[in-house]
């Protein structure tokens, strides 16, 4: 199987390509492109590949300005976190979307789906994708966390959580009460669970509800300062690759 990668940024793209040979040992990585032109040049010239991972938001613009000069036939997982984006991303050929920071699993999982629909894709036909889009849209997400203190198992409401949070490589529940619960579960596998209209990733090591923000400023390098009605022992900042998705995210209410 050919594989192009597509990302801007270096560091994630050689961390994809691991994970992508890991899962596939037989693929092959035939092209690494970081913008829209670059991208759109190779594939006019080139022959199209298996399977192309991509990144919405690329150096010079949005993937999508790809599909508008080259015909792509082959499917595309896009490397995306939620925002206004995912379901043009899925009208664009996609057949999966992984969030950022992704795991082998999403990997896998994303493979699994390309292995499923390849029958349509040697076809060049483009599936119905009318049930994961409906899966996208709809609020979904846990409604409460179980946890474990005094020897005793008690259920958390998603109402009730200000935000999740990492410390000492385990992961906590901090409520609007400041009471909090750890939990053994990771904090990306919290995020895949938690509805994405309830809940950013502000980064590494910060999920936050919305209606624990009370305000946000801008901050030095394009970042963003983000300050809850709790206090918190860091500063919560968000880099400028995810400024923009988190404030349409903030807005879209």
């Amino acid at each position: 199987m050919n594989i192009i990668i597509i990302e801007d940024e270096l560091k994630t793209a050689r961390s994809l390509e691991s994970i992508i040979l890991s899962v596939k040992p037989g693929a092959k990585i035939t092209g690494r492109y970081q913008s829209v032109e670059g991208t759109v040049n190779a594939l006019s010239e080139g022959v199209m590949p298996d399977l192309i991972f991509m990144d919405i938001q690329l150096a010079d613009g949005l993937c999508f300005e790809i599909f508008r000069s080259v015909k792509i036939t082959c499917p595309v997982v896009f490397c995306t976190a939620y925002d206004e984006y995912s379901l043009k991303a899925f009208k664009s050929n996609g057949v999966d979307y992984v969030l950022k920071p992704f795991s082998k699993q999403d990997i896998q999982e994303a493979f699994k789906k390309v292995d499923e629909l390849k029958n349509f894709f040697q076809q060049t036909v483009i599936p119905d994708l009318g049930n994961l889009l409906s899966k996208l849209s709809a609020p979904g997400g846990k409604t409460s966390f179980l946890v474990f203190r005094n020897q005793k198992y008690k259920t958390v409401s998603i109402e009730d959580i200000a935000f999740f949070y990492v410390r000492h490589d385990a992961t906590w529940i901090m409520c609007f009460d400041k009471q909090e619960f750890v939990i053994n579960q990771s904090l990306d596998q919290v995020t895949n669970a938690v509805s994405p209209r309830q809940f950013f990733r502000l980064n590494r090591q910060y999920l936050v509800n919305f209606k624990a923000i009370k305000e946000v400023e801008p901050y030095f390098l394009r970042k963003l300062h983000v300050k809850l009605h709790l206090e918190t022992k860091e500063k919560l900042l968000v880099n400028k690759e995810k400024s923009h998705s988190f404030l349409t995210w903030m807005e879209d209410r």
